[in-house]
């Protein structure tokens, strides 16, 4: 009897053990949760949050020590609320750095953590690398993504009415006043905020003002905004105004978008990032893109394409290394390979192959024959810059306000201006050094 009764108390004893250790395997992984680094993560995609979420959980579940909170807030509020954490030192880890001057002005000014050095940042082309770099040269950001200007249109309206996709300005003139003559809007396009129109001028003006040989000039100093060419390119974007939506100037790109569900607009000119919003918004209606507009003589299309932001570290982050180590898997094909995948873009990794097939046209496209977003990629500097100059401009011309050749001289004369201003800055910055 004693016996029995010693191994009864033994086998409770064990039992007891047993459960003592599973409660201390749980409890050391809530703990691990516990202690585990949280870094907050800017962004201006609000859009993309449920695709970033999983891509986050995957790096997660490779780094069970970080935890990484994505928060994301309006793009055209973007700007204000990253200057305003910055400079009160109470900003995130990681930030979402507009491409080429935005990134090169908060990398300048000390806020951003130098990443030459991190594990996969030779997986870009030095070219994607230039937007995301200060004046030292040092490269500050993860590029993302590159994105292509194009041309959605409406598989379904072209078959109706027998149209051939456009390959020229010619055919996209001639595609238009077909789809005019049938009570069809050819383009739904906003311009109440103004950079639409910059960016329908980068889409179709390239084989206006020449592509590569003219921005090659301009950068070059032979020739300015006020060149010919550039006024050739305005008369383009004169001419698209009839086949754009009655009071285009005063409607926003929600109501464009919107025109295009309705299918009362047959095309849509945007950045090929608004592929997945169509997918989400409009799955049943078929969309093709046109890449660009061919050059006389030229078998491939010219295609206006630039690198759309980066990701950095924020200088004085208290956890920089794990921060740093996000950044690295964001240089990653992994990463790059989910990026493309679940929000239909090209990826700015080297070796992504996009499963979309539109996707792999734009990239395509893109690889044989660009030019880069001319206002964007080199025009985006002084306060205001620019860019902001040339489309309040343009918003100006379209409401007769203003004379094209007034729009670039005004715009020539801002870009001088921040030429000076750029060097001026730059003498303080060393001063301070």
């Amino acid at each position: 009897m004693k016996q029995k009764l010693f191994l009864v108390i033994f086998f409770i004893i064990c039992i007891t053990m047993v459960a003592a250790c599973g409660n201390t395997d749980e409890g050391s992984s809530s703990t691990s949760n516990e202690d585990a680094v949280e870094l907050e993560m800017y962004s201006w995609r609000t859009e993309d949050r449920s695709a970033y979420e999983e891509i986050i959980a995957a790096f997660e579940e490779e780094n069970p020590d970080i935890k990484i909170k994505f928060n994301p807030f309006d793009s055209t509020e973007y700007n204000t609320i990253l200057t305003n954490a910055l400079v009160s030192g109470t900003g995130p880890d990681i930030v979402q750095l507009r491409p080429y001057s935005g990134a090169q002005t908060i990398a300048d000014n000390g806020y951003l953590v130098a990443l030459d050095d991190i594990e996969g940042i030779d997986h870009f082309d030095d070219s994607y690398l230039e937007a995301a770099q200060g004046s030292d040269g040092n490269t500050y950001g993860v590029p993302l993504s590159l994105n292509v200007g194009v041309i959605f249109y409406n598989q379904t309206i072209f078959e109706e009415y027998g149209l051939a996709v456009p390959e020229t300005w010619e055919d996209f003139v001639n595609v238009s006043e077909e789809l005019l003559a049938n009570d069809i809007i050819p383009v739904a396009q906003g311009g109440r905020d103004a950079y639409l129109l910059s960016m329908l001028h980068g889409v179709i003006s390239p084989t206006a003002y020449g592509g590569n040989e003219f921005v090659d000039e301009l950068t070059e100093g032979s020739t300015d905004l006020t060149d010919e060419r550039m006024v050739a390119s305005l008369d383009r974007m004169e001419e698209i105004a009839q086949f754009l939506p009655d009071d285009f100037v005063a409607l926003d790109d929600n109501d464009a978008q919107a025109l295009f569900y309705a299918e009362e607009a047959a095309m849509y000119i945007n950045g090929d990032y608004r592929l997945e919003t169509f997918e989400n918004n409009i799955p049943d209606i078929p969309i093709g893109v046109i890449p660009g507009f061919k050059e006389e003589g030229m078998e491939e299309p010219l295609v206006m394409d630039w690198v759309d932001s980066s990701y950095g570290v924020v200088e004085g982050s208290e956890h920089e290394e794990e921060a740093l180590r996000f950044m690295e898997f964001m240089a990653t094909q992994e990463f790059g390979q989910m990026f493309s995948d679940q929000l239909s873009r090209v990826s700015a990794v080297d070796g992504v192959t996009a499963t979309h097939e539109i996707v792999q046209q734009v990239t395509e496209a893109s690889e044989t024959n660009s030019t880069p977003y001319l206002m964007l990629v080199h025009y985006g500097e002084g306060s205001p810059t620019t860019k902001t100059i040339f489309e309040d401009g343009l918003q100006g011309m379209y409401l007769e306000e203003i004379t094209k050749e007034d729009l670039l001289e005004q715009s020539q004369e801002n870009a001088e201006r921040a030429a000076e201003e750029k060097v001026e800055e730059m003498e303080m910055i060393e001063e301070d050094e």
